[in-house]
């Protein structure tokens, strides 16, 4: 696949964009579900309405070439993808996945969050 220019900078907004992205993925241990839910559904109905990461033209990542933020880092760390593929499974499964992810940590399985 090698590696493509997005152009993305790295700027605060890139940084906040990786920030809030790695607080998706640790977010279930931290934060109440309701909580988790709700920011899942923000995210995803961003992709629904607007096609797009609304983040992606602060730091600017144009979404062309199936360019998305996961695309940028997979990149950066030298990472093999198809960012087609990428894209796809990202803005239609990988969110709903981790809010089903955190139901099945907190309710089911019992786990506290260890802020709220």
């Amino acid at each position: 696949m090698g590696k493509r220019d997005y152009n993305s900078d790295l700027n605060f907004a890139f940084w906040f964009h990786l920030f809030i992205t790695i607080l998706a993925w640790v977010g279930p241990f931290l934060f109440s579900w309701y909580l988790m839910l709700t920011a899942y559904a923000i995210v995803s109905l961003q992709f629904i309405f607007f096609g797009r990461c609304l983040l992606n033209k602060s730091h600017g990542l144009k979404d062309e070439n199936n360019a998305t933020f996961y695309s940028v880092l997979f990149d950066m760390a030298g990472i093999k993808h198809n960012p087609a593929k990428l894209k796809f499974w990202v803005r239609r499964f990988f969110y709903p996945g981790l809010g089903l992810f955190t139901l099945l940590l907190q309710l089911v399985l019992g786990w506290q969050p260890l802020l709220f």
